[in-house]
Parts: structure tokens; C-alpha cells; sequence
């Protein structure tokens, strides 16, 4: 009975943080971590609430995956290739240099995995109000932010992978890059036929709700797959989302997904990360999480602007394409969770991403605006 209270008190905790950070102009998701962290100085997260969590940042990559529209995937521009996988390179080097001066090897690749994917939501807000969004600088943000996010997670899923193994070697190497290609050429070529086969079978059972828990049943079991290939859960959700999004069942699932993620299990997510905080580490790594913070900045402006300008943009639009692609948000706080179940990262890992993605997204809106109205 404790535990459904302690849900209750985090579940209310998460939507009024959320709304107060979202009337003061911040994400939502910054203030349900802010409400975690002041649930975490009278309570303690248990493992029961730590699988809910586990399953929100599962739900997080699935919905992700769902909105992502395939064939614009298969056909997006090679400017966006461009931009896309430059800022990851660059945002990949940067983390795992400032990190190196800190921490081991193994937890420098994860930092620099960490820093590479961007999420563009709070981008997109800025651009509409300005309504810039149709632009050519808005559509090549856009693309580039699917890219963007699948090389991040598959950057992710590499360095998990290699490290587990025990060393850093090609062979390792090799063997993760062949399971995510076959994975990704099985869910994008074959996934989304297979998947309105399914359904139209599924179909016929007759029951309240039966296509959502049969969603539920393909996320958890390709997660489950994808984590047993040694690669990260996350990209198994990922991938599933993807193809289910692009069966003629994608409203139906996203609606109840969104209901039955956003009113439960991720705000859990995002409360039980506030939770896990260790305020004492601030003080023992401020250095640390400020330059990471400022390397996370410099990183996507520097790697998405070159890649804006080889790709053909002058430097104005480069340079605003490069402000475009700074904000991180929950697919990093995702790729921490998966690193920290993995056990190769400790807790104290938290303060710095989370200082990196309080500061990413604030900083973003000012900045996009000052240099549109230049």
C-alpha cells in the first residue's frame, strides 16, 4: 500500500511541477524532474516503481518511433544526412574528450554517446511561433533530428555493447553494427507489412483495448529481443514503434499510448530520475557538468552548422541550424536509465546530463530568436 501512495504523491507531483515549469515557459519534463528531485529528499525509489520507470522510457522510444514517418526516413535529404551525422561525430568527440579528464574510459564512450541525439521540440515551438517552420532551414532541422536520433541511439547501443563485452575491440565492433543493420533492414523493409498483417488478425479478437495491449506485447517483446542480441532495449522499442506507425492501425495505438503513457508510466520515468539525484554530487562534479554542458552547446552549433555548410547553406542559415539542433530532452535521460541498468554508470551521472538538458533547452528559444531578427 505504500508504494501505490508513493506512486499517487508522484504521479501528482509530476503534472503540477510539469504545468508550473510549463506557465513559467520551461518543458514540461524539466519540472516533473525538479518535483522528482524534491520527492527524493523524504523518499526513497523501491524496484517495483523502478520497472514502472523502466517501462516509461520504453513507451518514451516506442511513441517516439510512431511519430517518426518512415518514408520521409527512407527519402530525407542527404543535406540532413549531412548535418545529421556531423553533429553526431562532433557531439560524440566532445563529450567523450571533456569526459576523459574526468572519468574512466568506458564511462567517457557513454558520455559521449550521451551528448549526441537532439530533440527538437522546443525548436519547432520557436519556429512556428515565428512561423518559420515551412523553411528550408525548419524542413532540414526537422529531417535531421530523425536521423539525428536513430544514430544516437545506435551510437548508444555500439557503446553499451562494446563495453560489456569487456574490451573495445573490432570484432565486438562488428558483430553490434551487423545486428543493427539486420535489425533496422528487417523492421523498415519487412516491419510495417508484417505489421498490418498482424492486426488484421488481431482483429478478431473481439476485446476492450486488445489492439493496444497487442503493442504492448510487440514493444516489450522486441525490447526483450534487442537487449538478449546485446544491443540496448531501447532500440528494439524504437524500431517497433517505427513499424507499427506506418500501419493503418498508427492512430488507434497513438492515442492510447499517449493516454496510457503520459497519464502513468512516463511521468514515472521523469519523477524516478529526480528521485535518483544525489545533491551532494553537485558539489563534487560542478566542474565536470558545466563543461559538458557547454561542450553539449558548442558541439551541435560547430558539427550541424559544417554539415548545414558543406551541404550547401550560407553561413546564417548554418549557424542557425546549428542553434536549431542543441536542445537534449528524454531520449538522453532514456539512454542514462538504459546505461545505468546496465550497471557500467553510477548515479552520479544525473546531475551532469540533467544540468546539460536544463541548460540546452532554455538557452535554445533566446538564441533562435536574436538570430532570426538579425
Amino acid at each position: 500500500m505504500e508504494i501505490l501512495l508513493l506512486i499517487a504523491v508522484m504521479l501528482a507531483t509530476a503534472k503540477l511541477m510539469g504545468y508550473l515549469f510549463e506557465r513559467l515557459g520551461q518543458p514540461v519534463v524539466l519540472g516533473q524532474i525538479f518535483g522528482g528531485l524534491l520527492i527524493g529528499i523524504f523518499f526513497e525509489t523501491n524496484p517495483v516503481i523502478g520497472q514502472f520507470a523502466n517501462l516509461g522510457v520504453l513507451l518514451l522510444l516506442f511513441m517516439a518511433g510512431l511519430e517518426s514517418e518512415l518514408e520521409e526516413f527512407k527519402r530525407v535529404g542527404k543535406q540532413s544526412v549531412v548535418v545529421a551525422s556531423l553533429g553526431v561525430l562532433v557531439a560524440f568527440l566532445f563529450g567523450f574528450a571533456v569526459a576523459y579528464l574526468f572519468v574512466p574510459l568506458h564511462e567517457a564512450i557513454l558520455y559521449g554517446a550521451m551528448m549526441t541525439p537532439t530533440s527538437v521540440s522546443i525548436t519547432v515551438k520557436v519556429l512556428m511561433e515565428m512561423r518559420k517552420l515551412n523553411t528550408r532551414e525548419g524542413t532540414t532541422i526537422l529531417a535531421a533530428a530523425v536521423v539525428d536520433d536513430v544514430l544516437g541511439i545506435l551510437v548508444l547501443t555500439v557503446a553499451i555493447s562494446m563495453i560489456k563485452g569487456g574490451e573495445v575491440n573490432y570484432a565486438s565492433l562488428a558483430e553490434v553494427v551487423l545486428s543493427v543493420s539486420l535489425l533496422l533492414f528487417f523492421f523498415l523493409y519487412f516491419g510495417p507489412g508484417l505489421a498490418d498483417r498482424v492486426f488484421r488478425i488481431l482483429s478478431r479478437v473481439d476485446l476492450p483495448e486488445s489492439e493496444t495491449a497487442f503493442a504492448l506485447v510487440f514493444l516489450i517483446v522486441f525490447a526483450f529481443l534487442a537487449e538478449h542480441l546485446n544491443l540496448a532495449s531501447i532500440l528494439g522499442a524504437y524500431l517497433t514503434g517505427l513499424a507499427l506507425g506506418q500501419s493503418s492501425k498508427k492512430k488507434t495505438i497513438m492515442d492510447h499510448m499517449n493516454v496510457l503513457g503520459y497519464s502513468l508510466f512516463i511521468p514515472l520515468f521523469f519523477v524516478e530520475v529526480g528521485m535518483k539525484i544525489e545533491l551532494d554530487y553537485i558539489l563534487h562534479a560542478g566542474l565536470f557538468a558545466v563543461l559538458y554542458t557547454i561542450a553539449s552547446i558548442v558541439s551541435k552549433i560547430v558539427g550541424c552548422g559544417l554539415g548545414a555548410r558543406l551541404a550547401g547553406f550560407d553561413w546564417g542559415s548554418s549557424l542557425r541550424i546549428g542553434v536549431g539542433m542543441i536542445p537534449r530532452m528524454g531520449v538522453e535521460l532514456a539512454m542514462l536509465a538504459v546505461a545505468m541498468g546496465s550497471g557500467i554508470i553510477g548515479p552520479d551521472a544525473l546531475t551532469v546530463a540533467i544540468l546539460m538538458v536544463f541548460v540546452t533547452t532554455v538557452i535554445t528559444p533566446p538564441l533562435l530568436k536574436w538570430l532570426y531578427s538579425r
